[in-house]
């Protein structure tokens, strides 16, 4: 098996639906977390790849690499699609960067509300450098029905089309699904005199010093 590899980092049927559609693109996916979740075959008849579970710990990100070097026996990673939580993100992605190619894209996906929410702030420098980088920022809600929930299809769409742009060498850019959820507004306190309430108290007068 020599590929063309791709790396999905993210928890266990989290991606499914990516990983299946590079599968019957041909690529061979490997899928390092901790539970397996089985990517259904391609019927006969379409360039199929394969979906390669392969059993890993975001706790172990050195580890993590090592298994998955053993798994394309030495062969270069051409892409790499991730979506970990910040606690695990930068060093997980910084143990699996020597197993990229040189010309290996990225695909991040994170939430929103971890970014930025003025799109003239800065936004943290990506943690593999100058690499091309599709950002895919998670809304809370649909972009197609604001009042509920992103669905989950919003989500796989959003993190495709990303892929596609990454794959046909488009220039790093940043991709927002869905909505992000205003901020309430919360109303300010009116104050007013009410005699009934505090008839004792005397009411300020105007000019009295």
């Amino acid at each position: 098996m020599t590929g063309p590899y791709a790396l999905i980092l993210a928890g266990s049927g989290m991606l499914k639906d990516v990983a299946e559609q590079l599968t019957r693109d041909g690529w061979h996916v490997l899928l390092p977390c901790r539970r397996y979740s089985p990517v259904p075959v391609t019927p006969d008849g379409d360039p199929v790849g394969r979906a390669l579970w392969i059993e890993a710990d975001w706790d172990e990100p050195e580890e993590l690499a090592r298994r998955v070097a053993a798994t394309t026996h030495g062969a270069p990673v051409d892409l790499l699609v991730d979506w970990l939580h910040e606690s695990h993100r930068r060093p997980v992605l910084a143990a699996v960067a020597g197993l990229l190619s040189p010309t290996a894209p990225v695909v991040d996906v994170r939430p929103a509300n971890e970014s930025p929410a003025s799109p003239t702030l800065p936004r943290p420098e990506p943690v593999l450098g100058e690499r091309p980088t599709q950002e895919v920022l998670l809304g809370e809600t649909s972009g197609l029905h604001p009042e509920r929930p992103l669905a989950h299809r919003e989500t796989v769409a959003g993190v495709l089309n990303a892929t596609r742009r990454a794959l046909d060498g488009a220039p790093s850019s940043l991709h927002l699904v869905g909505e992000r959820r205003p901020r309430p507004r919360i109303p300010r306190p009116r104050l007013h005199w009410d005699e009934t309430v505090a008839p004792a108290v005397p009411r300020p007068r105007v000019g009295t010093p």
